[in-house]
């Protein structure tokens, strides 16, 4: 490797001496803490069956939209990338593509993240590049048919405490089960609740969804009726299986609240095929306001993660499929469209609601304020496009005058690359006790307070925002 960049002690804590020396210690309060993950979309039935990885391309190229999608804007095509509807690359060519595109991810988070597993994961003594793609390719593939590179022994050498997955409303949980009754595995891994695919009238799959979810969990209603009893029903068995979280990727985080006859006739207009895209709009804000009203009934916490315009590309989403690299954010107003929900509910006991933006320009307009007022509003930590090391500066700098640091969530990997959760949170707290080292350096907060709160916001915020 490049003289251990990725293995330096002191990567990512501040340039200037002092401050990087009081980082260093509020880091090593928290450097060994246990990782809790309470938002990410790793497979349980990947840790239920303790299922090899595959080859270092589809554990570490292929499936990662942060990857691809830079290789792509390179002039790379996407087949020789990942597989399509016609034609899937073999996985040395991938890799080797990726060796030949190494030196596009410096200064990026991917190249972080990655730099790091190299590092500290696969153990690899030398820098990735086109010279050394098969070399590195063979010693990569090397470490993945260890018997001890399994994801079981792995969620423990990564000092994984609480994994939480993204599962479709009518997943049987099976493998959660399962997980949940092996006495040998001795950490936890929860379902989160994802009715994306249910709630948007805009899914082509959505009347086939609605079919399915009322005939499964409608208790023999049907109509408007018997989808809310069906989806009050699924929560409830997500709740049976351990699951703390109802997770919403929602187009903008538009609330409505409709009363029953009038969100009756927009549910008949969907299924009839008759909505307009006004229609499509107003039923998705609707069931916002109703998955609160559910939350605040059954106690899963709510998050919501606007502001992606999914699949931008329409050629590309119909050759390769969704999440290939080209959703891009948009900006969205939270303020005037969260508020129906929050008059409502906003200070309702216990209801605990996860606001994420990968619009920056609202974390000090909008949502520190908003989580400055409202018991029941929590900053979700930077998100997608913005969970890199200066984005993390940014938002904590942003939104801590106004709310504080007991607003926050913790931080959240949203990651389906398992490999990478180590990184993604060592990057994590090391950004947080540099943010804490220069209050510390100004005088602003006191040593010893700073090393109670990087405890807080590392271990104690996401056990408490999500009810861990």
């Amino acid at each position: 490797m490049s003289q251990s960049i990725a293995a330096n002690p002191d990567r990512l804590l501040p340039a200037d001496p002092g401050t990087r020396s009081i980082a260093r210690e509020l880091l090593g309060r928290v450097q060994d803490l246990p990782i809790i993950s309470p938002h990410g979309h790793v497979d349980a039935a990947v840790i239920e069956h303790n299922t090899p990885f595959p080859d270092p391309a589809a554990l570490l190229v292929s499936p990662d939209h942060y990857v691809t999608r830079l290789i792509h804007a390179s002039g790379v095509p996407l087949d020789r990338l990942r597989a399509s509807n016609t034609s899937e690359p073999d996985s040395r060519t991938v890799w080797r593509e990726f060796c030949r595109a190494w030196p596009l991810f410096e200064g990026t988070a991917s190249g972080y993240w990655l730099r790091t597993q190299f590092e500290s994961v696969f153990g690899l003594d030398q820098e990735i590049s086109a010279d050394t793609a098969d070399a590195s390719y063979d010693a990569i593939s090397a470490r993945l048919r260890e018997p001890g590179f399994r994801p079981r022994q792995l969620f423990k050498d990564f000092n994984i405490e609480v994994l939480a997955t993204t599962d479709d409303p009518l997943d049987t949980l099976a493998s959660h089960a399962a997980i949940a009754q092996d006495p040998t595995f001795h950490g936890r891994v929860l379902p989160t609740f994802r009715p994306d695919a249910y709630l948007n009238i805009a899914h082509p799959a959505w009347s086939a969804n609605v079919d399915r979810l009322i005939a499964a969990a409608g208790d023999g209603a049907t109509g408007y009726t018997g989808y809310l009893t069906a989806l009050e029903n699924r929560r409830r068995y997500f709740v049976d299986h351990g699951a703390v979280s109802a997770d919403h990727g929602v187009r903008t985080p538009a609330t409505l609240k409709l009363d029953a006859g009038a969100a009756a006739k927009l549910f008949d207009r969907a299924r009839s095929g008759r909505a307009t895209a006004q229609d499509r709009d107003d039923f998705e804000a609707h069931m916002m306001y109703q998955m609160a009203r559910m939350s605040v009934e059954d106690g899963l916490v709510m998050t919501i993660h606007p502001g992606s315009y999914r699949n931008h590309h329409e050629p590309t989403f119909q050759a390769f499929g969704a999440d290939t690299g080209h959703d891009i954010p948009f900006s969205v107003n939270y303020t005037e469209a969260i508020r129906p929900l929050l008059q409502d509910f906003g200070t309702a006991k216990d209801f605990h609601l996860v606001l994420f933006t990968l619009d920056e320009t609202v974390f000090s307009r909008e949502l520190a304020p908003l989580a400055g007022f409202y018991p029941s509003v929590y900053l979700g930590a930077p998100w997608w496009f913005l969970d890199a090391p200066d984005a993390m500066l940014r938002f904590r700098s942003a939104v801590t005058e106004t709310a504080g640091f007991s607003r926050s969530s913790g931080f959240i990997d949203d990651t389906r690359a398992f490999c990478s959760i180590p990184a993604r949170h060592d990057a994590s707290r090391r950004i947080e006790a540099s943010f804490l080292a220069r209050l510390v350096a100004e005088h602003r907060v006191s040593e010893d307070r700073a090393h109670e709160l990087i405890v807080d916001l590392v271990d104690a915020s996401p056990r408490r925002v999500f009810k861990l």
